[in-house]
């Protein structure tokens, strides 16, 4: 079964279960990536839906920290609530060992050598950890490799 149609059959059970809050982040998802597949005119894959998913749980963690500095709990609560029913369809996360491993392969395989190859590796990566690994660690570790060797 393909992501899209989990996450389809997954509303259809909260609206069944009243369970209006996850109804509605579920139907945010939807819309998102029905307007990411009109834009592009194309059926998204499974790699596509994680990086709509990725994008969002982003733009909830932004959200949070504005509306923290802002003193309002009610709506940061309401989006680590979406945040949690989006992880859900997120890949497993590598671990920081899986990471390291998958960074030193993909600088070996680039053939890097400085910082200004870090372009050519992150490249690889994305492909690689896409949804899997915070991708702003990701090349803090790529650029604290390159500048070390």
């Amino acid at each position: 079964m393909s992501l899209k149609a989990r996450i389809n059959d997954d509303l259809k059970a909260a609206m069944r279960a009243g369970e209006t809050r996850r109804r509605d982040t579920m139907r945010l998802l939807l819309a998102a990536l029905k307007q990411r597949e009109v834009d592009e005119r194309k059926d998204l894959a499974d790699a596509d839906v994680v990086v709509v998913i990725d994008k969002m749980i982003k733009q909830r963690r932004e959200a949070i920290t504005q509306f923290e500095k802002g003193s309002r709990q009610d709506l940061a609560d309401k989006e680590q609530f979406e945040i949690g029913v989006l992880q859900a369809y997120m890949p497993q996360a590598l671990s920081d060992a899986e990471i390291a491993a998958t960074v030193a392969e993909a600088i070996a395989g680039a053939g890097a050598k400085a910082a200004s190859d870090m372009g050519k590796v992150m490249g690889v990566l994305k492909g690689k950890l896409a949804g899997r690994a915070d991708m702003g660690k990701v090349s803090a570790l790529v650029k604290s490799t390159l500048s070390g060797s």
